[in-house]
């Protein structure tokens, strides 16, 4: 079979087609014959070798794919053959809290991911796909949907008529737009494009702000909030943004640091923290329990994830490179 590995810490520039032979399911596996995979930024970062010391080249890499189950290894009751699958973000964290040793099972990171033709997976390690989404829709949810859904369901409690401030408009950000406009919430989001702008409009946004031409947006949420601030803040950009998104956040309200895109390693003054009674929360994806209460909602309400663009496995590092330049809306799909 075909595998992509990334033989050193060099970028798109390392990625290399191999073959493998086909792996067979053991006691409690899964054979998937993959269809789809989609990127992460965080794929970005393993490639040039600052996802930590955790990775180890060669590694096949990506987090998220779908694929169908094609062969079941003994005692394997979960899922069966034909089934439409995808792979959790971390192999062992099906419930509960995350923990030091769960963190090691991160596919495309800890241990080889979803690159390639066939994968051999634990069945704990699965979730069914939602029956309207196709493997290159569901290819999306692993890592992007899973870590918005956490943000705002799992641990933000939102509710209709709160207000949520989205930064950006790459893979997280457009699935929490999703996942709050289904809640019933009122979304401003923030973009340096002003067509990135008019297409989350269309997707529900009712407010939005060019962070180019308004480099204080902060001060533009607070006006919008009627001089309170948003519940909610799905903070991707880091120590770069932060300070921004303190003084953007109502008092009592949420930040989710999820993403490091900006300002790695600045200071933070934590008296916004304290001064405004604020919970900044970190996510880091979610437990498999997460991604099937998420899987009910996205088939309950036929939610469809946003793609921008779609490669073929034989322009892998192309897809790389796309997604560095930032230039997407939404998602990046490889399909096989």
């Amino acid at each position: 079979m075909k595998a992509y590995e990334i033989q050193s810490n060099a970028g798109s520039d390392a990625l290399k087609l191999v073959e493998h032979p086909q792996p067979e399911p053991a006691a409690g596996q899964v054979l998937i014959q993959v269809k789809a995979i989609s990127l992460n930024y965080r794929d970005l970062l393993v490639a040039e070798g600052s996802y930590g010391s955790g990775v180890k080249y060669p590694l096949i890499p990506m987090s998220d794919g779908a694929g169908e189950v094609v062969a079941v290894g003994e005692g394997v009751t979960r899922v069966k053959k034909g089934d439409r699958v995808a792979g959790i973000f971390f192999q062992s964290w099906l419930y509960g809290s995350l923990t030091r040793e769960k963190m090691k099972s991160d596919l495309g990171g800890g241990i080889n991911g979803m690159l390639a033709e066939y994968v051999v997976l634990h069945q704990d390690g699965l979730v069914i796909l939602p029956d309207h989404l196709s493997y290159t829709e569901a290819a999306t949810l692993p890592c992007a949907a899973v870590t918005a859904w956490h943000a705002l369901a799992t641990k933000g409690n939102i509710c209709a008529n709160d207000t949520v401030l989205l930064l950006g408009t790459g893979g997280v950000s457009i699935f929490a737009l999703q996942f709050a406009k289904l809640h019933g919430a009122r979304v401003i989001i923030t973009s340096s494009s002003d067509e990135k702008l008019a297409r989350a409009k269309q997707l529900g946004a009712d407010e939005i702000i060019n962070y180019k031409t308004t480099p204080s947006w902060e001060k533009q949420v607070y006006e919008l909030t009627n001089r309170i601030g948003v519940d909610h803040i799905i903070e991707v950009g880091g120590a770069g943004t932060l300070p921004q998104s303190l003084q953007a956040v109502r008092i009592g309200g949420r930040v989710s640091l999820i993403g490091v895109l900006t300002g790695k390693g600045n200071e933070i003054d934590p008296m916004p923290i304290l001064g405004k009674s604020l919970t900044l929360q970190g996510i880091y994806v979610g437990s498999r329990e997460m991604f099937e209460t998420m899987n009910q909602a996205i088939s309950h309400h036929q939610i469809f994830p946003i793609i921008d663009l779609v490669f073929p496995f034989t322009a892998v590092p192309e897809a790389y490179r796309y997604l560095k330049t930032a230039a997407h809306f939404g998602k990046i799909v490889i399909e096989i």
